[in-house]
């Protein structure tokens, strides 16, 4: 069976259509259409069937599709591990949330410069969702991304992920302000990510525990204007401890329960034993877990 065939049947059984599978790969509809039609001769069988306007797979085709994320991730790492020992080389493509960067990456690709040079990072900031995307259409090699332990996130069977480090998070409010119960600020407006959905997930959690419904006013990346508009009484939101927030930012504690951010490596499956990738992950720093000193703050744009 051709590889690339298999791929295309893949994304059709997670896209769902012809055409979002053509226009994720830059291809036509007609021409997916006929690569699917190829798989089926190949493979001896029915693999999509018509479902109104649209084609659904058939169970042979369901069935292919999942022994074809093993085998994609087969053809990776054989791919890749031909030469295991060769020294690492080539360009390395990583998407991340700017702490992560700037706390796992950074201090990675500064060895990576010294053992390796002929090693090659470029780096794009991107939110978690933006970055799986990118990783599904292969484009990039590896995903610095983060959930939350309230609000986690599912991977796609193709992807692994690896834990770096965990954070704690807490309720940013105007420093004055004397510390009451979560549902004591019921009343308040509230500031979420713009990018990313997982801390407004966290929110909504803590507020339905607390017995209310969060007002969400704003939605900012950048933990600096989070801070700007606390200091200014439009709003209070969830921010890290330990990072150095605005002169009148004080953030309380949340301990029942407690919220705790997870950053993670995120890599196609097979992908690790590639060189320059396998240098760069055994490079990646790990802080002590629960770390509460020493960041800048994990969120996109901070």
């Amino acid at each position: 069976m051709d590889v690339r065939r298999l791929h295309l049947l893949l994304e059709l059984s997670r896209l769902g259509s012809m055409r979002e599978v053509a226009e994720t790969h830059g291809l036509t509809t007609s021409t997916v259409s006929q690569q699917v039609a190829a798989l089926a001769r190949e493979a001896g069988t029915a693999l999509v069937e018509p479902e109104g306007r649209r084609v659904r797979l058939t169970p042979a085709g369901r069935r292919l599709a999942e022994h074809a994320v093993t085998i994609l991730a087969a053809v990776d790492a054989a791919r890749l591990d031909l030469d295991p020992d060769a020294e690492p080389a080539g360009t390395l493509r990583v998407a991340g949330f700017a702490s992560a960067v700037r706390r796992s990456l950074l201090p990675a690709m500064a060895d990576l410069a010294t053992s390796y040079p002929r090693v090659e990072v470029m780096v794009h900031e991107y939110e978690p969702l933006e970055a799986f995307a990118l990783l599904a259409r292969d484009d990039l090699d590896l995903a610095l991304t983060y959930d939350y332990d309230l609000a986690p996130a599912s991977l796609r069977d193709d992807l692994v992920a690896t834990e770096l480090w965990t954070l704690r998070w807490g309720l940013g409010v105007p420093a004055g302000e004397p510390r009451g119960p979560f549902a004591s600020y019921a009343d308040r407006d509230w500031i979420v990510n713009s990018r990313n959905t997982a801390d407004e997930e966290v929110l909504r959690t803590l507020a339905s525990m607390a017995g209310f419904v969060p007002r969400v006013v704003h939605r900012i990346d950048s933990l600096e204007l989070v801070d700007d508009l606390i200091v200014s009484g439009h709003g209070v939101g969830l921010l890290p401890h330990g990072r150095a927030s605005r002169r009148g930012v004080r953030v309380l504690p949340l301990t029942d329960p407690p919220v705790l951010l997870r950053a993670y490596a995120v890599t196609r499956r097979g992908r690790d034993r590639w060189p320059p990738l396998r240098a760069l992950l055994e490079r990646l720093s790990t802080p002590t877990r629960h770390s509460s000193t020493g960041i800048d703050g994990v969120s996109d744009g901070d």
